[in-house]
């Protein structure tokens, strides 16, 4: 018998299923209610009609299910930061647009094109939605690495050896082509001519410039993902000085060639958050705090984080006198664009696969193919009269010139699909009964969760360059083995 005098049992830590119910309320109410709210609030001469009362369902539609990624208890990092761009890039800040009266890119078309826009963004994230459903109904099946002789992908070590030299290799030339490192902490003008200076940009194609970056910065980005997760679930490469100096050459060859002053916020974006999934994979803490600052951030400092695009002379600080203005002005022009776009299209038709197969074949010259599609955004934008038109062209508008509505909501539902199954496969990946510090979908997922946003802010074909060669590398190292097979540690 228990005599009444024993200690009570230690009590129980509080669980995530707890916490994630006290959270529930306020982050809803703040993704949902509030911020919309207070952006209704705000002056401006916006007019309050059906393309604003739809704007508003959809911000509280991806607030919505933005809320729920946060506090779902599985990390669904694909889907996800898939929520954190639309809640932000086609939800907050065209909402902010509506009510304030401006765009960072003027409408050219009627109201009406405007309303049609918007109305696509919900199909397609209603069918993103859908897509990610029917996945979840669908067990995941493991694969029988006895019959089969096969097993999960792992980096094999000597490939990865490899990837490492690559590296080395290629983001040293990428160095030595562009004058030096000192040039890489310098502005993304400087970057630019730097590269129309080495001779890699002949006439009107990029082609040269794209696997000089893509070479110079992807294969670094990548081996350092594969030494971090090596470092951070094997205790025995932790004790390896090899493996450690490793880790710290590639961590200073990340910082000359992938750091903020000399590439794109989306790419830097790219870097920090497939870093973060890679260091943190199982971090439930981790994955929370990154989509819930990353709409604070994108909210408050994106629109600020240009200020290496320029040199001294040509950055322009923002003077606003509202936290909501530079969402009106600045960068977010996803929305507008789809309108201008649905207004270019009525003038010339939809492209039936053309604009996307431009992007598919980025990498053959225009010397080679003459009627090589441009840029979907540099093409509305020369429609337009704009003198720049490096203008965004978001995943809903390359879908819908192409294929219209049935081919736009079909592939948001296959890419909801995808997402979702891929999510799933990187939690069994992270698990302890995964195939270990060697996984490629480890590596792979928060390498695709971090490009999202430039994927889904487009245009496509400016986007092709780095996936494919983060693609060639991947082949390089990828080995399929049987569960028994060695892993690297």
């Amino acid at each position: 018998m228990t005599s009444v005098h024993e200690a009570a049992p230690p009590a129980k830590p509080m669980s995530w299923a707890m916490l994630s119910r006290a959270l529930a309320v306020p982050l809803i109410l703040a993704l949902v209610c509030f911020l919309p709210a207070v952006i209704a609030a705000q002056p401006g001469t916006g007019v309050r009609d059906t393309a604003y009362w739809l704007q508003l369902v959809l911000t509280c539609y991806a607030g919505t299910r933005l809320a729920t990624m946060v506090l779902s208890t599985r990390r669904r990092l694909l889907q996800g930061v898939f929520w954190m761009f639309v809640y932000i890039a086609m939800g907050v800040a065209p909402f902010a647009q509506a009510v304030i009266g401006q765009t960072p890119t003027p409408m050219v078309g009627p109201r009406s094109d405007l309303v049609t826009a918007v109305a696509l963004i919900l199909v397609g994230c209603a069918a993103f939605d859908l897509g990610a459903l029917l996945a979840s109904r669908r067990p995941l099946r493991r694969r029988d690495a006895a019959r089969s002789g096969t097993g999960p992908a792992v980096a094999h070590g000597m490939r990865l050896r490899l990837l490492v030299l690559l590296a080395f290799a290629a983001s040293g030339y990428y160095i030595v082509k562009l004058g030096g490192p000192a040039v890489f902490f310098t502005s993304r003008q400087e970057i630019s001519a730097s590269v129309a200076a080495s001779g890699v940009v002949s006439g009107r194609s990029n082609v040269g410039s794209a696997f000089l970056k893509g070479f110079g910065t992807v294969p670094a980005l990548l081996a350092l993902l594969f030494y971090t997760r090596r470092l951070v679930t094997s205790r025995r490469a932790r004790r390896s000085p090899s493996t450690v100096l490793v880790q710290a050459g590639l961590i200073g060859l990340n910082a000359i060639v992938n750091n903020p002053f000399s590439n794109a916020r989306y790419w830097f974006l790219t870097v920090l958050v497939s870093l973060l999934f890679t260091a943190f994979p199982s971090s439930a803490a981790m994955y929370r705090s990154v989509l819930a600052a990353g709409v604070v951030g994108a909210l408050v400092l994106f629109p600020y984080a240009d200020r290496f695009r320029y040199d001294g002379a040509g950055y322009r600080p923002v003077d606003s006198s509202s936290v909501f203005e530079p969402l009106a002005t600045k960068d977010y022009d996803q929305t507008v664009m789809f309108a201008n776009t649905i207004t270019w299209v009525d003038t010339r038709g939809h492209t039936y696969g053309r604009q996307l197969a431009g992007s598919a074949l980025f990498f053959v010259p225009r010397s080679v193919w003459s009627g090589k599609p441009e840029d979907t955004g540099v093409r509305v934008g020369q429609w337009m009269g704009m003198s720049m038109t490096n203008l965004s062209a978001p995943l809903w508008t390359e879908l819908w010139v192409d294929f219209g509505v049935p081919g736009m909501a079909s592939a948001f539902l296959l890419i909801g699909y995808a997402a979702a199954r891929a999510d799933r496969r990187y939690a069994r990946a992270v698990s302890r009964d995964g195939p270990g510090p060697g996984s490629v979908l480890a590596v792979t997922v928060p390498l695709i969760a971090g490009y999202t946003f430039i994927l889904l802010r487009g245009p496509l074909l400016q986007a092709a360059g780095k996936p494919a060669v983060a693609a060639l590398c991947l082949l390089l190292v990828t080995s399929f083995r049987g569960r028994a097979g060695r892993h690297p540690h």
